[in-house]
């Protein structure tokens, strides 16, 4: 028996958060969490791919292409709040290299980034 002054309504809302974790184990939550991500990632690959063929009419950005729109990504991110035709990453890109080269000019998780000294 508790013993001493207490708020009727703390007593109320620990004894429902008791019968709650006697009800639904850690297990169970984790296995339901998990089936709401796995479904949530499933559904997503349903989104409909936009056709951007029309929109490629000059030359594709390669590894150099990459390199300097990941350099220039900052200033991208802050033009596009005040244009609509500002992009950071390029459209129309080779893929793999393009997008290599954004990451290495960007900063790329500081493959580029010198050694500190203490």
């Amino acid at each position: 028996m508790f013993h001493g002054c207490y708020n009727q309504g703390n007593f109320i809302l620990l004894n429902f958060v008791v019968k709650i974790e006697n009800i639904i184990n850690m297990n169970t939550l984790f296995k339901v969490g998990s089936i709401i991500l796995v479904m949530v990632i499933l559904f997503s690959g349903c989104a409909q791919k936009e056709n951007i063929d029309a929109c490629i009419s000059d030359e594709t950005y390669g590894f150099l292409g990459g390199i300097w729109h990941g350099i220039i990504a900052p200033f991208g991110l802050v033009g596009m709040l005040f244009k609509e035709n500002i992009s950071v990453f390029a459209t129309n890109n080779n893929g793999f290299w393009y997008s290599f080269g954004f990451l290495i000019g960007s900063g790329g998780w500081g493959l580029l980034a010198g050694k500190s000294k203490k």
